[in-house]
């Protein structure tokens, strides 16, 4: 799908395509980064991906033909739902969660997730409690402008995470690289390569599972829009330690997939519409909030 249009811009094309015939969607346009703001409506609407188009040469083969390629491949192996995660990352061990007041909000998202996370993000407070760690499915090559503009539509610091750093209260880390993010054993963030063959990248299970094999306080696992079954099992591996998980429901997710998949497993303590997540995030840390001061 074209982005710059006559008419009707690629950004509603989409939004129609979605509510009337849904299918894979990939956006090109001359410059990815030059039209920041459209390609996250865009992905938004549902689009899976952006990619700058090819510039044509007397040869035929110009500028951006492998780029185009592999995003097409990548859209292939996410609708024949070859991606399988459990073999690489394994079983994690979970950890002893022995620190309460150390609060974690982990939000996974896909298609459709830059508009579904600007409206959760957008509904927490300032004060928040808890570090909020995102995991969206985005190209590497525009994910510092995602979160750039996901910085303008929230009160909250919004930057990517870096390689060594621990997560913070009140700042949303999202994940910055092709590679996997994930939290280690020193409660500090890293990324990984493994598995390579996985096409989500960077993959909601795979930090959801490093969740579990280490972080030590609270979690609030979300699951958000998204085609596909990333994060499913980890959204239930988090809920499986007693943590409060959330998914979105059918009706306001722009592709009823990964929520879908959370759901057939159980996975989520609530299925909530997108304008109800935002505020149930912000209630139950402002609960935990106020049991600390009144412990303390």
């Amino acid at each position: 799908m074209d982005l710059i249009m006559p008419d009707m811009d690629g950004v509603e094309a989409t939004r129609q395509i979605m509510a009337h015939s849904p299918c894979a969607i990939l956006v090109v346009t001359a410059s990815v980064r030059e039209n920041t703001p459209k390609v996250f409506e865009a992905m938004g609407a549902g689009a899976l991906d952006a990619v700058n188009t090819p510039v044509l040469g007397a040869s035929g083969t110009g500028k951006g033909r492998t780029a185009l390629l592999a995003k097409l491949d990548t859209v292939k192996m996410l609708l024949r739902g070859q991606a399988r995660l459990d073999a690489a990352l394994g079983k994690p061990k979970p950890c002893a969660h022995d620190h309460p007041e150390q609060q974690l909000i982990a939000i996974g998202a896909s298609t459709g997730g830059p508009a579904a996370l600007a409206e959760v993000l957008g509904a927490l407070p300032q004060d928040i409690p808890a570090a909020i760690v995102v995991i969206q499915h985005v190209d590497e090559q525009f994910v510092a402008s995602f979160a750039e503009w996901l910085g303008g539509r929230t009160q909250l610091p919004v930057r990517l995470a870096q390689e060594g750093e621990a997560p913070r209260p009140g700042t949303v880390l999202v994940a910055g690289r092709h590679d996997h993010l994930v939290l280690k054993a020193d409660q500090r963030l890293g990324y990984r390569a493994e598995p390579v063959d996985y096409p989500y990248r960077p993959s909601v299970n795979a930090f959801f599972s490093s969740l579990v094999a280490h972080w030590r306080g609270e979690v609030t696992g979300v699951l958000l829009t998204g085609m596909g079954r990333d994060g499913a099992e980890g959204l239930l591996a988090l809920r499986g330690q007693g943590w409060h998980t959330l998914a979105q429901d059918m009706a306001t997710s722009a592709v009823y997939g990964m929520p879908k998949a959370a759901a057939e497993l159980d996975a989520a303590v609530s299925i909530l519409p997108l304008g109800a997540i935002g505020g149930s995030i912000a209630n139950r840390h402002k609960k935990h909030k106020v049991a600390a001061e009144r412990g303390s």
